[in-house]
Parts: C-alpha cells; sequence; structure tokens
C-alpha cells in the first residue's frame, strides 16, 4: 500500500483452544497478576487481565457465531460494513477503549438473535438496519442492565457472577458462550461520547439533504475538528509514570489515561459536556525493529467538547459553604492556592475559584483550568503542556491586545449618533431608522476600529496625546427617511437629492452637538465619540431601479440602494447569528484574515467569508456548532476546500425563513446561471451563495471568484487546513508553524510588487513583512514624504488644528489598486490583502503565441517588464520594489 500508516496484513497468534486454562481459575473476583496486591499485600482480582486471556480462548466460537448470524444475509452483511465506515471516520470511537469491527458485528448479532427483542428482521434493508443500530445504542441504558447475546433464559450465569460482571465493568455484553464480557475493555467515558455520536448522527439523518449520507460516510470526524480544544500532555519524565509498577490489573498508559479525564473532568465540571483521553502507546510511525523504547513517547491527547458559552467561560466557580467542614476541605485539596473564600451578591458565603480576565481572554479560562491542575497534581512543567486554544491569536491583536475590546465603546456611540439622527428636526423629512451596516457592529470585522483622539466633538476635553494615526477608517451606516411623494423618479436626481439631505444633517449635528462633518463627492462623514460614521441614505423607489430579470448579466450594476438594502439584510442576518453563537465572530475574524494573507481579497468579499462561516454552524453535522476558534476556522478551512462549488449552491438561511418553493426557486437559479454563462462564453462566477434576500447570488458572488481564483482558493485552503491538523494534534515541526497558516508563498505569481510598509494606511496590521529575494528586480522606488501613517500632535493647541492632519477613510493601497485597474484593466489579475498588507501579486492573462513565431517568449518578457515598468511608475512614492518571478507560459 502507498500509505505509511497501513499495513498490508496483521498476523496474530492467539490460543483459541479452550481447554489451556481453567475456567474457574479465570472468574472476575480471582487474581492472576502476582505482583498486583493492596499495600497490605493482599492480592487484588484482576478482571480485566482474567478477560482478555477469555477473550483469545473464545475467540473462534464467538467468530462461528457471528459467521452462523450472518450468512446468506447480504443485506445484514452490507450494514455492517456501513457501520464499520461510519465508526472508522470517527477515530474517537474506532479506538482501543470503544468500538472496533468485532464487536460492532457483535452487537448486530445480539439485535437479531440475542436479548435485543430480535430489532433486525429480514424485511429491512440497509439503511432501516443501519438506523435500528443506532436508535439502540443510543437508548440504550447499560447501568446494572448487562446484555447477552443469546435470548435471555438461554444463557446459564449464576446471578453472583452477574452481580461481579456489573461491578467490575462500565459496560457488559456477555459472549455467545456467557463466559466473559465481550465490552469488558469499554470506559464509561467512550460509551457517554459513543451514544453522543450516535444520537447526532441519528439527528443528521432527518435533518440533512439526501439522509446526510456525505455527513456520516464521506466527511473524517478528526480529534482536531470534532473536540473544541485539544490538549497534549507529555508524560514521557513524569516520575509517578517512570516509577510506576507495569505489572496491573490493566496497561499502565490506560489507567493514567483515566486518571487524566477523572482529574479534568472534575476541575471542568459542568463547564465540558465531554472530555476525551487517549494515550497512543506506540507512535503512528512506530516499526517492530526498533523494540520497545519508544513505548510510552506519543503524548496524551485530550479533546473537550465545551457544554455552552455562558458555562465554560465564566469566570467563578461556586464551591461547598465552609459550614460543611469535609466537602470545603476536599474543594481547597482538590483547588490548593486557587481555592479563596468569598461571599456573593446574594450574600451567600462559598468556597470558590477565581479566573479573572480580560473580557476578550474568556475563551483562555478552560486552558488555565486545565494547565493549572495538570501542573498541581500530575507535577508537570508547562513545558510539557500544550493547550490549543490561543495559538491564532497573534493574528487578530495589535501591540498584544485584541481591539474587540472597545466594541462596547464602539456599540454606545453608534447608539448615540443614532439617538441624535432621530432627534432631528431641521430637516425636510425625519429620519424613521438607522442601522449599522459595517462588519465592525456584528463583530466580524478582523479590526474593529478603536476611538481616535482627533474624532470628538470639539467639547472634548480630555488632553491630546502626543501621536495619532493619520488615517481614520469609516463605518457605513444606512439611514431611511420618512415617505414623501415629492422624491424625482430619475436615478441621477435622486442621488443629487440624498446628497443634499446628508449634507443637511451633517450641518445639523455640527450647530446642535459640535460632531465634524467632513464631505465629499459621494459620502457624508460625521465624527463623533471617537469614530466616523459614513452616512447613507436608502429609498425605497431606488430599489427597483437597474433591475433585471434571471441571470445577473457581467455587465450589470446595481442601484445604490439596492446595495445598501443587501448590506442591511445581511447585517440583520448575521447580527441574530452572533447573539446565538458568540464563537461565530472570532471564527469569521480568522477567516477573514487567512483569506487576506493569501491575497485573495480581491476575490472573495467579506459578506461571502461570513455566509461560509454561517452555514457551518447553521448545518454543523456530522459535528456540533464550534465552541472554539481554531477548530471552527479548520472546519471553515476543510469545507472551503471539499465543498462541491461547481455542481451544488450552498443555501445559508439563518432565520429558517426559506421554504422547500424558496430552495427548489434556488436550485433552477443556480441552473440557470450555469447555462446562461456557458451559452454566452463568459467566465461564470464558479461560487453560488444564496440567501433569503438573495436567491440568485447576485450579491457577493455575482462576479467573482471565478472557476481558476476558486481553484486556487481551494487549494490554499486544502493545504492550510493539512498544517492546521497537524500542529494541533503534534506540533510544530521545524519551520513549520502555526505562523505558517498566515504566510503566503510569493512565487506563484508572475509578479510581485512590495509596498513601502511605512507608508500603509495601518503598518500596525501587518503580520510579516515581505521578503522577496528571488526573481528579476525590475523597479526600485524610494518612499515618498507627502504621507506618514502616524502624526505627531506635539505643539499642537487645539483640536481643530491637529484636526487638519487627519485622513478620513484613507487608505493608499486601495487608491493604488484602483489606478491599476485603471492603468491595466486586461493585463494583470491583481491579488492583495486588504487587512493591511505589503504586498501584491501580479498574474498575466495567458495570450494566443501561434502568430509569435520562435521569439514569443522573450517578446513576452520585455512587454511584461516594460508594464511592471508602469506599475512602479503609477504606486510612486509607495512601491518599493516590482520583482519579475516568471514569464508566464503562452498557450499553445
Amino acid at each position: 500500500m502507498d500509505s505509511p500508516d497501513l499495513s498490508e496484513c496483521f498476523i496474530r497468534i492467539i490460543p483459541t483452544a479452550t481447554s489451556l486454562f481453567s475456567m474457574s481459575r479465570l472468574s472476575l473476583s480471582r487474581n492472576n497478576v502476582r505482583s498486583f496486591s493492596q499495600e497490605d499485600g493482599l492480592a487484588q482480582a484482576t478482571p480485566i487481565y482474567n478477560s482478555s486471556i477469555l477473550e483469545d480462548m473464545f475467540l473462534e466460537e464467538n467468530s462461528e457465531y457471528v459467521q452462523k448470524t450472518f450468512h446468506e444475509w447480504k443485506v445484514l452483511k452490507e450494514a455492517l460494513i456501513l457501520l464499520k465506515v461510519w465508526a472508522r471516520n470517527r477515530n474517537s470511537l474506532y479506538s482501543h477503549d470503544s468500538l472496533n469491527g468485532y464487536l460492532i458485528s457483535m452487537i448486530l448479532s445480539h439485535l437479531v438473535v440475542g436479548s435485543g427483542e430480535s430489532l433486525i428482521h429480514k424485511s429491512m434493508n440497509v439503511m432501516q438496519i443501519f438506523r435500528v443500530t443506532l436508535k439502540f445504542i443510543a437508548t440504550l441504558n447499560l447501568k446494572g442492565r448487562p446484555l447477552f447475546l443469546h435470548p435471555q433464559g438461554h444463557c446459564n450465569i449464576a446471578k453472583e457472577d452477574l452481580n461481579q460482571l456489573v461491578k467490575s465493568f462500565d459496560t457488559v455484553l456477555l459472549d455467545a458462550s456467557c463466559s466473559f464480557n465481550l465490552l469488558f475493555r469499554m470506559t464509561k467515558t467512550a460509551f457517554v461520547e459513543l451514544q453522543d455520536e450516535v444520537s447526532w448522527t441519528l439527528k443528521c439523518i432527518d435533518k440533512c439533504r439526501g439522509g446526510g449520507f456525505e455527513e456520516i460516510f464521506m466527511t473524517k470526524v478528526d480529534f482536531a475538528a470534532k473536540f473544541d480544544s485539544c490538549l497534549r500532555i507529555n508524560l514521557k519524565a513524569n516520575p509517578k509514570i517512570c516509577s510506576g509498577d507495569f505489572c496491573m490489573d490493566n496497561e499502565c498508559w490506560r489507567i493514567y489515561e483515566k486518571n487524566v479525564q477523572s482529574l479534568l473532568q472534575r476541575g471542568l465540571s459542568d463547564r465540558a459536556k465531554l472530555v476525551r483521553v487517549v494515550w497512543r502507546s506506540t507512535p503512528l510511525d512506530w516499526n517492530i525493529e526498533d523494540g520497545l523504547s519508544y513505548f510510552g513517547n506519543e503524548p496524551i491527547i485530550v479533546g473537550i467538547l465545551i457544554s455552552s458559552q455562558e458555562n465554560s467561560f465564566r469566570v467563578v466557580d461556586i464551591g461547598p459553604n465552609p459550614e460543611n467542614k469535609e466537602e470545603a476541605m476536599k474543594f481547597r485539596k482538590f483547588w490548593g492556592e486557587k481555592a479563596e473564600l468569598r461571599r456573593f451578591k446574594d450574600g451567600a458565603i462559598a468556597e470558590s475559584t477565581v479566573w479573572e480576565c480580560e473580557p476578550w481572554e474568556r475563551h483562555l479560562i478552560i486552558k488555565r483550568i486545565c494547565d493549572y491542575l495538570i501542573s498541581k497534581h500530575l507535577l508537570l512543567s508547562k513545558e510539557d503542556i500544550v493547550h490549543v486554544v490561543d495559538q491564532l491569536d497573534f493574528c487578530l491583536q495589535v501591540n498584544g491586545k485584541d481591539p474587540v475590546a472597545f466594541s462596547s465603546v464602539l456599540l454606545e456611540a453608534f447608539e448615540l449618533l443614532s439617538k441624535r439622527l432621530r432627534l432631528l428636526e431641521d430637516i425636510p423629512l425625519k429620519i424613521s431608522s438607522v442601522q449599522p451596516l459595517d462588519p465592525a457592529f456584528r463583530h466580524t470585522s478582523v479590526f474593529p476600529p478603536q476611538p481616535h483622539p482627533l474624532a470628538y466633538e470639539t467639547k472634548y476635553g480630555k488632553k491630546l496625546p502626543k501621536s495619532a494615526t493619520t488615517c481614520i477608517p469609516t463605518l457605513e451606516v444606512m439611514i431611511q427617511l420618512e415617505g414623501s411623494g415629492n422624491w424625482p423618479l430619475d436615478s441621477v436626481a435622486i442621488e443629487k437629492t440624498k446628497s443634499a439631505f446628508l449634507l443637511k444633517i451633517g450641518e445639523s449635528l455640527e450647530e446642535r452637538w459640535s460632531a465634524l462633518c467632513v464631505a465629499a463627492e459621494d459620502e457624508v462623514n460625521i465624527l463623533m465619540s471617537g469614530y466616523s460614521f459614513c452616512l447613507r441614505i436608502m429609498h425605497e423607489k431606488g430599489l427597483n431601479m437597474l433591475q433585471t430579470q434571471g441571470v445577473v448579466d457581467k455587465n450589470e450594476t446595481f442601484s445604490i440602494d439596492k446595495k445598501l438594502f443587501m448590506w442591511s439584510q445581511h447585517s440583520s442576518m448575521i447580527n441574530g447569528l452572533h447573539g446565538c453563537y458568540p464563537t461565530y465572530g472570532p471564527v469569521v475574524r480568522l477567516a477573514k484574515r487567512w483569506v487576506a494573507a493569501h491575497l485573495f481579497s480581491s476575490f472573495l468579499e467579506e459578506e461571502a467569508v461570513e455566509l461560509i462561516v454561517a452555514y457551518l454552524f447553521l448545518k454543523p453535522f456530522p459535528f456540533h456548532a464550534p465552541c472554539s476558534r481554531v477548530t471552527g476556522f479548520l472546519r471553515f478551512l476543510r469545507f472551503l476546500s471539499c465543498y462541491d462549488w461547481t455542481f451544488s449552491p450552498l443555501i445559508i438561511d439563518i432565520n429558517g425563513d426559506l421554504t422547500l418553493k424558496d430552495e427548489n426557486e434556488i436550485n433552477e437559479n443556480f441552473i440557470s446561471r450555469g447555462k446562461y454563462y456557458e451559452e454566452n462564453k463568459n467566465i461564470a462566477p464558479s461560487m453560488f451563495l444564496a440567501a433569503p434576500y438573495d436567491k440568485t447570488s447576485k450579491a457577493w458572488t455575482r462576479l467573482s471568484p471565478n472557476r481558476s481564483e476558486l481553484k486556487r482558493i481551494c487549494s490554499y485552503a486544502r493545504s492550510s487546513a493539512d498544517l492546521l491538523t497537524n500542529l494541533i494534534l503534534r506540533g510544530a515541526d521545524g519551520p513549520y508553524t502555526w505562523e505558517c497558516l498566515f504566510r503566503t508563498p510569493l512565487n506563484n505569481y508572475d509578479a510581485v510588487v512590495v509596498l513601502h510598509h511605512d507608508k500603509l494606511s495601518t503598518p500596525q496590521h501587518l503580520l510579516f513583512p515581505a521578503v522577496v529575494d528571488f526573481g528579476k528586480l525590475v523597479i526600485c522606488g524610494k518612499a515618498s514624504n507627502l504621507f506618514l501613517p502616524y502624526t505627531t500632535l506635539d505643539g499642537v493647541q487645539s483640536l481643530e488644528e491637529a484636526r487638519n492632519k487627519l485622513m478620513v477613510g484613507f487608505d493608499p493601497t486601495r487608491c493604488f489598486l484602483e489606478d491599476l485597474k485603471r492603468e491595466f484593466p486586461t493585463t494583470f489579475k491583481i491579488w492583495y490583502d486588504s487587512l493591511g498588507g505589503d504586498v501584491l501579486g501580479l498574474t498575466c492573462d495567458k495570450k494566443d503565441s501561434r502568430k509569435r513565431g520562435r521569439d514569443g517568449a522573450d517578446e513576452s518578457s520585455i512587454e511584461l517588464t516594460d508594464a511592471l515598468k508602469k506599475v512602479g511608475e503609477v504606486g510612486k512614492g509607495l512601491v518599493k520594489s516590482v520583482h519579475l518571478v516568471k514569464v508566464p507560459k503562452l498557450q499553445q
């Protein structure tokens, strides 16, 4: 086989003869490991060891039983294959302490002829058997109720032996000989996980399209993508393990699995829905020739499923009342120095633990709890504990702090603006509604703006800082006016009337509340409370202008009101989603950061990214909705790379507004769009995102990404997903670190343009300064002195004087990009980072070379070099260097 993780065959030597050992010696209450004894020297029972011997002894008999059950029953065999595929795709289920193919066949046998009341019969088809089996496992209550392969009454086992089985094991399924428990290795935690997975699979069948076949049988549910939090613990040098006794009833690493699981489950309590601990005794690539020295070198892998955002990220844990001295003493012993006595608002006094942190750091609370408990009780150093929670936070922070901390200040500023706008009385029509449109208001902006010291009202009395950023970003806000029949009918006249209204609104805000109004040709910005709000008016008459039926033509344009309407509908939807899923915002921010870091900003709109991530929360199957940013980001990358964009529209229905008729209409629109572009031989957009407000995918993917662009995006997503999975499960390996997820290879472009990073509007957002040490240097440019990202306020006497240096909504990179598109409308395809990157990638359209002759490649190189020199001239003062990486291949 090609894969190094798979072997061609296994050879197992198993003593199956029942006469080799005495059955009485292998009863559950007997000891067969002589050194396994209590402190007083009394031998302890070894039920697990004894069961392992019995398993080998009766393997042949049980195999014959299974073969007899499945003999000439094709449908049952196919159902068994489906169950095995389902379990194998869930690698935390298909493990040493949970399921395997042999046990699945035994469970099916139990449902056919055992005490399972013959739930499976020959009139059933494959999927019915699959579903009945899952439903049986989901509703199974094994507490004190063992299962039998034979119908009850046919199994001769003493009541005392049965009680001993129930006492010794968490789950019991007696084999065909009624001699031992087939599930003796299955732990309680593994069974809880199995039931949860089964229940979720049944929901997937009911709620997913096509019965959830792809989600159930084709999607990999591994540790990295399933659990909200993954933790690696290195116990190689731990003294407790090194000095431990290997001669015990169970394998030593299984005992430590149980200890770690119980420790973390107790410490996390209701914060965690499930704590799953798996320790591989041998490495994945272990070779038998390496001997046993590698045993125990692999780290313990812990997966944590978070119960809820409210429970999991609370700051305080309330313990027992101090009057209950016994429980209080246990609490203090367990928590050590973290335990403290506190009085709460209701007057109650209780032992407690407090995990104080900034609001934007609350996702780290579980990490802090786990690290503290493991260090205290397992005596491990921080170097031996790797908790995958905050490794990606670096790309969302500015100067070590997440700017989302200012979200509450921003929302307060918007509420104040909204209130003041509604109070205006000196404008011809009253303002009926005010709606925020910018991603910062819906918690999905990668870098929500911080309050700017020069964007306050003139009455602002605070002392000015020594310096401030020169550029201030604008925040889109849509307003609607009360109805009137006096609006003009011409679209140009409507826009002029809107501009007049906006100017009047700005003047009124200036006069009444000392806000600053900054007017431009096509927008009006209001500076107040530390922010710049760009006001837009939506008028209902404009919604019906420039509307077309059917497919959107390549050259079709939307009216401004139509764009505003789609923005407003989108914002309302996403705001509702954020309230249900607090993790949604951080996942979107990571996804947007990744899109920009790999220079896809020109081809994937921010709103498109928000919709794709929204789908992962609304339709998370076969997973639960992600409760951590790293897990959600991994699922985004996998989904982006694996979804069938060519043949399937992506329908995002956040509020459940779409009916079956609407979905059929969306599918028809998807098919008709493909036919339209095929008939007109146009380059079709390859991503179809449908929402209740946009059933034709006109809003965000009307023109891009096309097939080649989407292919590159999916390829990068696949590579990033593989790297992220490896980082979660195995850690950084050599040069492949967490930062590599946001470092894009620059040698995949025909040319690269490097910008002076100190001439960017937000140089603090730059992740990694571009280093281009390959290709041919075409031009090297000097930095201009006309623009600086920071302005010095020393010596400035007043707010008005300081504001003269302020540039509202200015971004030199965006301006340069627009100039390049005007100068080279068909020559280059431009790839850039909208979040503060200092590099642009250029790719050229391939031209037909059949008329060029033998020197066509040289001529193409000369033409491209000349064009790149002109690129440097267009960006003079901003462009640091232009590099020709490769001459594009000519089509033959």
